[in-house]
Parts: structure tokens; sequence; C-alpha cells
């Protein structure tokens, strides 16, 4: 068992501590931004965002929920809340009825290219200018490293 001291001394739990705060943190900023400038959701973004990269525009629903990076455990209702905005639809799968398919509708192209430039800004001013050339190349390795265990 660790003793509360110790871990104090950890680097790699320090690093992690770190890891967790500047994230939330970061975060906690983007969103801010593009809810005030863009009036969308952070969640709402990332997945108009990955329905919009998606082949055809379009996702199972377990596949969205897999690939969305903020919004995980929450995309079922963020896809509904989409819905009732008219930014994404939800269609049967043929293939298989236990299923369905989230698509980005018109309009919901329309809002994600509205706020793309907000959303790139964003990370521009809270995460990238905040960081050296060489501190963003060994975020990028360490977290790409960590990607492909």
């Amino acid at each position: 068992m660790v003793k509360r001291d110790e871990w104090k001394a950890d680097e790699g739990i320090l690093a992690w501590s770190a890891f967790l705060r500047a994230h939330a943190a970061v975060v906690r900023r983007i969103e801010a931004d593009l809810v005030v400038k863009a009036r969308l959701p952070l969640g709402w973004y990332d997945v108009l965002l990955e329905l919009n990269a998606a082949p055809g525009r379009r996702m199972r629903m377990q596949e969205l929920g897999e690939a969305a990076v903020l919004s995980r455990s929450r995309v079922s209702r963020i896809v509904d809340e989409l819905g009732a905005a008219g930014l994404t639809e939800r269609q049967p799968n043929p293939e298989d009825r236990r299923s369905s398919y989230a698509t980005i509708t018109d309009e919901g192209r329309r809002v994600l290219r509205r706020a793309a430039p907000v959303y790139l800004a964003a990370v521009r001013e809270h995460f990238v200018a905040d960081l050296s050339p060489a501190q963003l190349s060994a975020v990028r390795t360490a977290m790409e490293s960590l990607l492909t265990r």
C-alpha cells in the first residue's frame, strides 16, 4: 500500500494528476467558448463532428459511442437532443433491428461548419498557445504512445 506522502513524490502519479486537472480545465474553457460564441455544447459538437466525418455521414449508435471523445456515456441522449433540434436523425438498421444509425442532417452540417472556427480558435487559445512547439510534440508523442497500446 502506498502511503499518502509517497504518491506526492511519484512522478507518474504527479503526471497523471496534472493531466486530469489540465484536461478538465481546458475542456471547460473550450466548452464555454463554444456555448457563448456558437451556442453549441461541446458534447454536441463532438457528436456532430464524428457523424460528419463518418462514411455516408452516419454511424451505428454503438460505434458513435465508442468514437465520441467527450461524451461516450451520454451519446444516446445527445443524439436525441440533437434530433429534437433538427441536427441529427435516427434511422433503423435494416440488417439488425436491435440497432439504429445516427445521421447528421443538412442543418447539423451547417451548425457544425459555423461552430468549427470557434472550436479551433478555442483549442488554439486554451491549449496550443500555452505550450511550446517542443512541448506540443512531446504531448502528441506521449498521447499517441498511449493510444497504440
